[in-house]
C-alpha cells in the first residue's frame, strides 16, 4: 500500500471516527508499519491528528490490528 492510499483511507477513518473505525485504522497502520515502518505510521498519526481522534500516539507500534503502546519511564 502506498503511503497516499494509506492517507486516503485513514481520512475516512477518522473522519468517521468510533470504535469499528478505530479498529480499521489499526488495521491500515498495521500494513504501512509493515511496508513502511514507524516514521511513516508516526507521521500518519500526526499529520491526520490520529491521536486526537483515536487517541493513538506517536511511537505506538502496530502489529496486526493490535496497537503496542511505547513504554513510557
Amino acid at each position: 500500500m502506498t503511503l497516499e492510499r494509506a492517507r486516503q483511507l485513514l481520512k475516512v477513518q477518522a473522519d468517521f471516527g468510533g470504535f469499528y473505525n478505530a479498529n480499521s485504522a489499526k488495521l491500515i497502520l498495521s500494513e504501512v508499519q509493515r511496508e513502511h515502518g514507524q516514521e511513516a505510521v508516526d507521521m500518519l498519526i500526526r499529520e491526520l491528528k490520529l491521536d486526537e481522534v483515536f487517541g493513538f500516539e506517536p511511537g505506538t507500534r502496530f502489529e496486526g490490528g493490535l496497537a503496542v503502546p511505547t513504554k513510557r519511564r
